[in-house]
């Protein structure tokens, strides 16, 4: 089956909510990655401030993995429904 016929099968929504949630999760890793870089970017220049730092960086990941999984999900939906 040739990717032609795929697109021409599958309805503009349900096409757009597979881009949307591929593009949350892709997001989503960007971010916790960024996340990840600062936290141990400060952590090298205040050892002393480690435990702040590290809980700061899980809360604010937990709050994206949140936001992210909210967007896969809406992008789920608008695929699986016709």
């Amino acid at each position: 089956m040739s990717i032609m016929n795929i697109l021409l099968e599958v309805g503009q929504a349900q096409l757009g909510g597979a881009i949307g949630a591929g593009l949350a999760a892709i997001g989503a890793g960007i971010g916790i990655g960024q996340i990840g870089k600062g936290a141990v970017e400060s952590i090298a220049r205040q050892p002393e401030a480690a435990n702040d730092i590290r809980g700061n960086m899980i809360l604010t990941a937990a709050f994206i993995e949140g936001v992210a999984l909210f967007a896969v999900i809406a992008g789920l939906l608008a695929v699986l429904t016709k």
